[in-house]
C-alpha cells in the first residue's frame, strides 16, 4: 500500500539556529491550521523523507518534518569530517525539538518516530508529556544496551556469514570487544578511504540483517549516496558507542510519565533488527497504549504496517474546519 495521499511540498521551510553552531532544517507542510504532527526520524542519521509528507491528511494536519543534527540539510553535516559530534548528542536533538516547537507557536503535537525515532520521541515525550498529545510508533526501540548488542552482535548467529565481513572490518585487537565504539573510531579516522570502508562496511552489515525480511527492498542502507551514507554510519555510530547516552532501561521504566497521551506501537512480527520484546515491554509500562503487531512485517514495514499506521494517523486527526 503506497502513501494515501499525493505529493505535497512545504509552504514554509527554514534553518533553525541551535546557538551552538549548528543549523536544523524543518519544513511545514498541510494545513496551517491543522493538528500539529512531528516527523522524528530514524537512524540516527537518516533525515527525513518526502515521502513522510504523504502519510498524514493534508487538509487535517500540519505536518512538520526535520533533519536531525548532521544530517540531511541541517548543517554541518556529518560526512564533513570537520563536524564537532560533540555537539550531537540526545540531549541535543531533544532541546532542538523544543526548540523548533516554540518557534513554530505550537502548543502540543503528535509525534511520529519510527526506529530510532521511537527512541528519540519517547525521551522527548518523558521530558516534556505535557507538550505531547499523541504517539504513533513504529519499529519501535529504545537504544538500550541490550538492544545494540543484539543489532550488532547477537543477531549475527543467523547471518554468520556477512557478521564475520562486519567483525573483520574493524582492527584485530577490537573484534572481541566493542565492534560499535571501534566502527566509530573508525568514521573519526582522517584517512578518507578509512572512513569510506568503514561506513561500507557498516551498511553491508545492516542490508544482511533486513535481506530475510519477505517485505523488504535491497540494499536500503548501502545504496544511499555517498555524504548521506557516511553522515549516517558516523552518527550512528557515534549514538550507539554511547547508548544514547541514556541510562539503561530508563525510557521503559519511565513509560508512567507518558500516562494520558494516547500511544500506538506498531511492531512487525519479523523484525530482526529490534525483536518485539523492547514494544511488549514498553506497552506494559506505558499506560493506555495500544500494541499493534503486524505478522508480515520486519524492520522495513510491509503494506499492512502501513495501514496500521494510517489507521492511527486516521483516529487522531482533528475535524476539517
Amino acid at each position: 500500500m503506497a502513501a494515501p495521499y499525493p505529493p505535497i511540498e512545504p509552504y514554509d521551510r527554514g534553518m533553525l539556529d541551535t546557538g551552538d553552531g549548528n543549523l536544523v532544517y524543518w519544513e511545514v507542510c498541510g494545513n496551517p491550521a491543522g493538528k500539529p504532527a512531528l516527523v522524528v526520524h530514524g537512524g540516527p542519521g537518516s533525515g527525513c523523507t518526502e515521502g513522510s509528507r504523504r502519510s498524514f491528511d493534508p487538509e487535517r494536519y500540519r505536518i512538520i518534518l526535520f533533519d536531525q543534527r548532521g544530517c540531511g540539510r541541517s548543517t554541518p553535516h556529518a560526512s564533513d569530517p570537520a563536524t564537532d559530534m560533540g555537539l550531537n548528542t540526545t540531549e541535543h536533538l531533544i532541546a532542538d525539538m523544543e526548540r523548533l516547537r516554540e518557534h513554530l507557536g505550537v502548543e502540543r503535537w503528535l509525534l511520529f518516530g519510527g526506529s530510532w525515532g521511537s527512541t528519540l520521541s519517547l525521551a522527548y515525550a518523558e521530558r516534556y508529556p505535557e507538550r505531547v498529545s499523541e504517539i504513533v510508533l513504529v519499529a519501535v526501540t529504545s537504544t538500550r544496551r541490550y538492544e545494540i548488542d543484539w543489532l550488532y552482535r547477537g543477531v549475527g548467529r543467523f547471518f554468520p556469514e556477512a557478521w564475520e565481513r562486519f567483525r573483520d572490518g574493524v582492527p584485530e585487537a577490537d573484534r572481541d570487544g566493542d565492534l560499535v565504539g571501534a566502527y566509530a573510531r573508525l568514521m573519526e579516522n582522517p584517512d578518507p578511504d578509512v572512513r569510506a570502508k568503514a561506513a561500507a562496511d557498516w551498511c553491508a552489515w545492516e542490508d544482511a540483517v533486513v535481506s530475510a525480511e519477505p517485505q523488504g527492498r535491497p540494499n536500503p542502507y548501502g545504496d544511499r549516496p555517498s555524504p548521506a551514507r557516511l553522515a549516517f554510519v558516523r552518527i550512528c555510530s557515534h549514538y550507539f558507542a554511547h547508548a544514547a547516552w541514556l541510562e539503561e532501561g530508563r525510557l521503559i521504566r519511565d513509560a508512567g510519565r507518558l500516562a494520558g497521551i494516547p500511544g500506538v506501537l506498531i511492531h512487525g512480527r519479523l523484525d530482526m533488527s529490534g525483536p518485539l520484546d523492547t514494544a511488549w515491554e514498553l506497552a506494559g509500562a506505558w499506560p493506555g497504549a495500544e500494541l499493534v503487531v503486524v505478522e508480515d512485517s520486519g524492520h522495513l514495514g510491509s503494506a499492512a504496517m502501513r495501514t496500521a499506521m494510517y489507521g492511527a494517523f486516521e483516529r487522531f486527526a482533528q475535524p476539517v474546519r
